[in-house]
């Protein structure tokens, strides 16, 4: 008997260090914990109320999806992104999100979810929290391509998502506010989706990305 026959899939769990990880990357998104701020484990795990070994572990994760930095000295920073890179994580979006965003519409889930992050951002168009309106823009897009069935864009999508959200507050939106105009394009995008148009949904993904990366450009 082979070894593919003999084991079982592990059901995957949420860890501590998953939890940590979510905390960690949280604070970080809303700006609680500025860019450039120097992570340090042991005042981390104690605010957080756990070992330093989650902390450690979801560090190097958030590495891995380039929202940390370590050096060479092992100090971990948050990553400071600017306009160019910040256009990077944006084009590399414009190659994946729309596909992913149409064929979610082909396959029919619910996006219940893309709805409400959709109403709480609304509520949040007057600009006074634009932090916490980049989350919910950031849960928005993660509703409509975490159903196109690619786990693999899927997980590229999430890091990229990770930098936009950190650079949207402080350079896009910094230079120009225009979360009124992306939230009517966050609407109709929705709409398409709902209706089952998967062509109509990429086309305006699409040019709802390009109209960013020329703002960044």
């Amino acid at each position: 008997m082979t070894a593919e026959h003999v084991l079982s899939p592990v059901a995957r769990s949420t860890t501590r260090t998953d939890l940590v990880a979510d905390a960690i990357r949280t604070a970080i998104l809303s700006g609680r914990i500025a860019q450039g701020e120097t992570l340090v484990e042991r005042r981390l795990a104690e605010r957080l109320g756990v070992s330093k070994t989650p902390v450690r572990e979801a560090l190097i994760g958030l590495a891995a999806t380039g929202l940390v930095v370590i050096d060479r000295n092992r100090r971990v920073t948050v990553r400071v992104v600017g306009r160019a890179e910040l256009r990077k994580a944006y084009e590399v979006r414009l190659l994946l999100e729309p596909w992913a965003i149409g064929r979610t519409a082909v396959s029919g889930h619910p996006v219940d979810g893309a709805r409400a992050a959709l109403a709480e951002a609304g509520a949040l168009l007057d600009g006074a929290g634009t932090a916490a309106l980049s989350l919910a823009n950031r849960r928005f897009h993660r509703e409509l391509y975490a159903q196109c069935g690619n786990e693999f864009v899927v997980a590229q999508l999430d890091t990229l998502q990770d930098l936009a959200a950190l650079g949207t507050v402080a350079v896009l939106w910094r230079d120009q506010p225009t979360w009124p105009e992306e939230h009517e394009e966050h609407e109709a995008i929705l709409a398409a989706v709902e209706s089952g148009d998967a062509a109509l949904a990429e086309h305006l993904a699409r040019r709802h990305i390009e109209r960013s990366v020329a703002r960044l450009s």
